[in-house]
């Protein structure tokens, strides 16, 4: 009973976010959160630097999906500085991983890509959680079961990817081929939904002319497979079906990967297929080879509300904080837009 209150109450919020995400985002006054004067001009004004709602939703999407996996795994009795560990030594590689990987593929040093860092983190998390389980073993302290912990951390990375694309709604990026291009299914499943980027310093209008063009809502649709994975993640793992969850949560957002991006028109590196698509894909094999040579779970019954009650402690919330504004500052400082501020005084109200 437990679980299924704890999935409702995470897909309730989830979804009306993505309703109300899909109908704001792509507007033109939610791309720029604010502009902070930097150096100041000849005319008297100053240069900004433009702090988006990127770099925002970005933000908020990790930590949620770093506070989930703490959730996951403080319900199978982890100890929250045990899985804060694990998650600083991922997030440690895959953050800088989403703008070099976007570096050597897509040829563009101000980018960052969800794809490459997750594939990054499919290859190094494993590794990271061996040499933390030696570090455990050193301290004489439990060490963190594989299986259902390389299960949470999939599914908090489905998660993240899934809120994450707000961030592309907001600033216009990972953008749908325009709607009239796409097959008659598709149009006439997305009539009502497409979506409409305005304003030169949407990526959708600088870079690929599609200013007033209604477009595929694939960063809506995205969110919306990834949110529904997650529940259903949640619910095999809280149910410990963890081999389960962890292939649910490989295999399905990654074959959409493969699929969904023919339904883009961003620039993600040329070619038919892009490099992403081959990760997505090569992804697949190699964590079911993984999970069939993982040993079979070392771990009790999940109880959600030790999970929930280990958020409550002020050194978890306060961490989460500080990696919230961190990673902010990563994401949300924008390279790519600038911004002229000026500042005068209202005589009328002196």
């Amino acid at each position: 009973m437990n679980n299924a209150l704890f999935v409702t109450a995470l897909a309730l919020p989830l979804a009306w976010l993505l309703l109300w995400s899909s109908a704001r985002l792509p507007q033109e006054q939610w791309q720029m959160l604010a502009a902070v004067p930097r150096s100041k001009q000849s005319d008297g004004g100053w240069q900004g630097l433009n702090l988006t709602y990127y770099g925002f939703f970005t933000a908020n999407a990790y930590v949620l999906a770093v506070g989930l996996c703490l959730v996951l795994l403080g319900a199978l009795g982890a100890e929250a500085w045990q899985v804060g560990l694990l998650a600083l030594g991922v997030l440690g590689i895959c953050v800088p991983a989403s703008r070099l990987v976007a570096r050597v593929i897509e040829k563009k040093r101000h980018t960052f890509t969800t794809a490459g860092a997750f594939f990054t983190g499919v290859v190094c998390a494993p590794l990271i959680l061996v040499v933390e389980n030696r570090l455990l073993a050193w301290w004489n302290v439990p060490p963190l079961p594989t299986l259902p912990t390389l299960a949470a951390a999939v599914i908090a990375y489905v998660l993240g990817e899934g809120v994450g694309r707000l961030a592309c709604m907001s600033f216009g990026c990972c953008y749908g081929r325009p709607l009239d291009d796409c097959p008659a299914w598709f149009q006439k499943l997305c009539s009502g939904r497409a979506f409409v980027f305005s304003g030169p310093t949407k990526k959708a209008c600088y870079e690929g002319n599609l200013a007033g063009r209604r477009l595929a809502p694939i960063q809506a649709l995205t969110a919306s497979v990834l949110v529904i994975a997650t529940l259903a993640c949640v619910l095999l793992f809280l149910a410990g079906w963890f081999r389960s969850a962890l292939l649910l949560g490989i295999v399905g957002p990654q074959l959409w990967r493969w699929g969904s991006e023919f339904l883009r028109a961003d620039d993600r590196g040329g070619g038919r297929v892009s490099a992403y698509q081959l990760m997505a894909l090569a992804t697949i094999p190699y964590c079911a080879l993984l999970t069939l040579l993982l040993p079979a779970a070392e771990s009790g019954p999940a109880d959600i509300v030790a999970g929930l009650r280990s958020l409550w402690d002020p050194a978890v919330i306060l961490s989460l904080e500080a990696l919230w504004v961190v990673l902010f500052l990563f994401t949300g400082r924008s390279a790519v837009t600038a911004s002229n501020v000026s500042f005068h005084v209202c005589r009328e109200r002196i």
